[in-house]
């Protein structure tokens, strides 16, 4: 009865105009931006950040939200009709989506997809409203010990899973802990690594950060995939509605894949792409179907969307609760509200409920917006697929420019952007993942503050991460996550060893 009472409190939040507004404008341009091969979720918030500074907290995460999903369903979008992701998470939808559209059933395809896209998103909303207390009552037991083992389980989970192999990820996660050090010590009060410039002064803002990164960084990738390209055109008015024998096919994939979304969706680390991809696998071990699998099954399409929409929605968990993000996603959530002054963690629930409940209850709100949305503008999507990326790309360069200027009205801003937007396109060319950078450049200063404190209450002994048993088991966890990353990637580099031998011979 407590859930519900404060859920209703979250919901009549959301129901303000102005947040209603900004939840429209989220969901909006997230699907806008998510449509658009290439680009995903990481750079439409990033993108849409500088906006949320003005806006009061709850209102500017609940737009920032609205963006994170739209982009979500704005990539399965792109892989239904041209067969490109518009993100990651949406590369299993393209297994079957695709092949649906080739078979004039595009129409069906973007249909069931709003639907699965809804139903995981609200699978995910109730799990996220019955966990996320009890989640926060046990983590308020949590020391600076505690705090420090879960952000370091935090980043070497996210280094683990990468897949450019978890050495990588661990060199990634370290530049980012060590580009988090830069600016003014605030301990001490000492200039670190500026090397001079006065503009690092204060850090490299995280803005700055993700858009290079993600934004500029996949813009350059995909002028170099899509150069002078146009979308293909295809029939997405014909079969929209499902028969009864599709009906009856989709409602099951729907529950399981909200299931297994939510349960990795709440894993730090893994996120909509790991969910989408073991929800997929599952359902076609279990499906009757399984034949169609991969030329054009249903539940092909229904069961990733649900379970990376029910992800979507859990990665929140343990960003709010425990103040450790899922993804490189939520590590920018996380920058948003400190930049608002909150600090997420346990004591969120207690101190700002209404800024919790009414995300929770925003979720209700901008999963039906985007089903009322986004089946009647199927032909609007589709049509700006077919614009030419020579008149697309430069109009997102512009935006990225003026939204990095308005940080501080500065031009360094742009011209440090633009070297983040050159690394983090090297990054991609030699196969380094630039998300967990941005997880450890976001925990790092947390981290260190941590680790001082946990120092100086136990007098200089570092035992006190082992004396503790919630510490221990965490730092238990963690190197168990990273040996056995690291054990994957030499079994892996061995198969291929192995492979090649006969060719040598």
């Amino acid at each position: 009865m407590e859930l519900i009472s404060a859920f209703a409190g979250g919901l009549a939040t959301v129901m303000q105009p102005q947040t209603l507004l900004y939840c429209f404008i989220g969901c909006f341009l997230g699907t806008f931006i998510g449509v658009l091969p290439g680009i995903g979720s990481m750079a439409a918030i990033a993108m849409i950040l500088p906006l949320s500074f003005h806006l009061e907290p709850t209102t500017a995460l609940v737009m920032i939200a609205g963006v994170y999903y739209g982009a979500e369903y704005g990539g399965s979008i792109a892989s239904i009709l041209m067969n490109i992701p518009g993100t990651p998470s949406s590369s299993i939808t393209c297994i079957d989506g695709y092949p649906m559209a080739r078979e004039g059933r595009a129409g069906l395809a973007l249909f069931v997809t709003s639907i699965a896209s809804f139903g995981g998103g609200m699978i995910g909303m109730v799990v996220m409203a019955a966990l996320s207390p009890a989640l926060a009552r046990m983590a308020l037991s949590f020391g600076p010990a505690e705090y420090f083992s879960v952000i370091l389980l935090g980043l070497v989970a996210a280094s683990a899973v990468s897949n450019g192999g978890a050495v990588k990820g661990v060199a990634m996660v370290t530049l980012g802990l060590m580009l988090g050090t830069v600016g003014v010590d605030l301990t001490t009060g000492d200039l670190r690594f500026t090397m001079g410039v006065p503009e690092l002064r204060d850090g490299v803002n995280l803005v700055i950060v993700a858009m290079g990164l993600f934004g500029v960084g996949e813009l350059i990738a995909s002028i170099r995939a899509n150069a002078g390209g146009r979308a293909t055109s295809v029939d997405y008015r014909s079969n929209t509605w499902p028969t009864r024998d599709e009906w009856r096919r989709t409602w099951g994939p729907i529950w399981r894949g909200g299931a297994i979304g939510s349960f990795f969706g709440a894993l730090p680390g893994t996120g909509q792409t790991v969910a989408s991809a073991v929800g997929y696998a599952v359902e076609k071990k279990l499906s009757p179907n399984r034949g169609m699998f991969g030329k054009g099954a249903i539940e092909g399409v229904t069961v990733p969307e649900s379970a990376n929409n029910a992800a979507t929605q859990t990665a929140f968990i343990p960003t709010l609760t425990l103040g450790v993000p899922g993804s490189a996603s939520m590590a920018l959530v996380i920058g948003a509200l400190m930049i608002h002054g909150i600090t997420p963690g346990p004591r969120i629930l207690t101190d700002h409920p209404d800024l919790f409940w009414g995300l929770v209850a925003s979720f209700l709100v901008g999963n039906v917006i985007l089903l009322i949305l986004n089946v009647p503008l199927i032909g609007m999507w589709v049509k700006l697929l077919q614009i030419p990326y020579r008149f697309m790309y430069p109009t997102i360069i512009v935006l990225i420019c003026i939204g990095v200027y308005s940080l501080n009205n500065n031009v360094f801003d742009i011209w440090l952007t633009l070297v983040f937007g050159i690394a983090g396109y090297l990054m991609r060319l030699f196969r380094f993942e630039p998300a967990p950078l941005l997880i450890g450049f976001v925990l790092g200063p947390m981290m260190e503050e941590q680790l001082r404190r946990a120092m100086l209450l136990s007098r200089g002994d570092p035992m006190v991460f082992l004396d503790r048993p919630i510490s221990a088991a965490l730092i238990a966890a963690t190197l168990g996550i990273l040996v056995f990353g690291l054990l994957a990637g030499l079994r892996a580099r061995r198969r291929l060893r192995l492979a090649a031998l006969p060719a040598d011979e």
